[in-house]
């Protein structure tokens, strides 16, 4: 069970995760290395899987921001997941679903040619519903 300072030290590198045992310490009221042991020990738990950094898309070329549900026409999903598996380059993350469709893709694209050259291939494998972000609240 986490205590108030885990669930502290949690907050504290969820928000910077390349903040110094040091300076996390300060921020919840522990020395360095007990900050360390406690990071640690979260690691250990399986409470921390890792640390990732947040990459502005827009500047790396990737304007658009899609979601893309998917709606399989049978219940033999692999060639259509091995084909999602040859798009890591769009394809962010694809969640399994309840509700309506089966999956949901989240993708970045560069241009609204390559969107849809990647929807021509997609409709191979699958019916889709489309939603284009419009902005991040």
């Amino acid at each position: 069970m986490l205590d108030k300072t885990d669930m502290l030290i949690l907050d504290e590198l969820s928000q910077n995760s390349r903040i110094t045992m040091k300076g996390l310490g300060e921020k919840v009221h522990l020395t360095g290395p007990a900050t360390s042991a406690r990071v640690a020990k979260l690691e250990e738990n399986g409470v921390i899987e890792g640390y990732s950094i947040k990459v502005n898309n827009v500047k790396l070329g990737c304007s658009i921001h899609a979601f893309i549900t998917i709606f399989n026409k049978n219940d033999y999903h692999q060639p259509f997941l091995s084909f999602i598996k040859t798009q890591e380059q769009y394809v962010l993350n694809n969640y399994k679903i309840s509700g309506d469709g089966c999956y949901l893709l989240e993708c970045r694209f560069p241009s609204n040619e390559l969107l849809d050259k990647f929807l021509m291939e997609l409709n191979k494998y699958t019916n889709y519903k489309l939603s284009i972000v419009i902005n991040k609240s």
